[in-house]
């Protein structure tokens, strides 16, 4: 007899379904344990294409959330960065600040005319001054802010080497210990504010990119520092010593020179 499965027998429907026990061989039993089979439990798994779609879209997300990363990482660092460049520049501004407001009035006392020790170029400023307290090594320093190569790269350095008392001219900085300031600079521009002697307009204070007086300091200096990448340094206008003939005991106001010191 061949076994026709039950729903072929469209009068077989109108009975209740029973599943048979398991231990039962007939065909129809076999067949009624099939339906009787839970659609969850016959449906169970995932195909080839479900799976597919799946890791697709694992890998999109994956990608995504290593570019977020990507992108807050390297945000970080140049925040850091950039805090760090900041910190340096206000760290080496308040250096020139102190020292340059307490600018030592030392003169060449085997020179002529008895000159103040101090030299302004357009790039470059040679003063006298002393180390801060917390140096161990204080004491009088001739000091010299330039742009100096270190190969490929500038940098902004403070020199500074001891002046001789028995010297006629200013000290030169062939041995002189030096500090970096700031890395990669591509220009220094200092300026000068006060009475040119020479000028016609003597009275006058002006601006200028060269200090020639060499009886008395400027009113006021102003330093500009361009870095090759990022913003330019907020100017440093600094106002020296002031009455640069306090170091002189005796002062000629019509020569506008010192005659001799104490």
């Amino acid at each position: 007899m061949k076994c026709v499965p039950p729903r072929l027998r469209p009068h077989l429907r109108l009975r209740p379904l029973r599943c048979p026990p398991r231990g039962s061989n007939s065909c129809l039993g076999a067949a009624r344990r099939r339906e009787c089979v839970p659609p969850r439990a016959r449906d169970a798994g995932f195909t080839l294409i479900e799976l597919t779609i799946a890791l697709m879209l694992l890998a999109l997300i994956a990608s995504l959330m290593f570019g977020s990363l990507s992108m807050a990482a390297r945000s970080w660092d140049g925040g850091e960065k950039k805090a760090d460049q900041v910190s340096s520049m206000r760290q080496a501004q308040s250096c020139l600040r102190e020292q340059i407001e307490a600018e030592l009035l030392l003169r060449l006392q085997n020179a002529a005319e008895l000159p103040l020790i101090f030299a302004g170029e357009r790039d470059e400023l040679r003063y006298a001054a002393a180390l801060p307290p917390r140096v161990q090594d204080g004491g009088a320093y001739f000091f010299r802010l330039a742009d100096a190569r270190n190969g490929d790269k500038s940098q902004l350095v403070l020199e500074r080497t001891i002046p001789d008392p028995a010297a006629t001219e200013n000290p030169g900085f062939a041995d002189a210990e030096h500090s970096v300031l700031a890395e990669d600079i591509a220009e220094l521009r200092i300026s000068y504010f006060g009475r040119d002697a020479n000028a016609a307009d003597a009275d006058t204070p002006s601006w200028r990119d060269k200090w020639d007086d060499r009886q008395r300091l400027p009113l006021l200096m102003r330093i500009d520092v361009k870095p090759v990448k990022g913003p330019s340094w907020p100017t440093l206008v600094v106002e020296p010593r002031r009455a640069p003939e306090s170091a002189c005991a005796s002062y000629d106001q019509a020569r506008n020179r010192c005659v001799g010191t104490a």
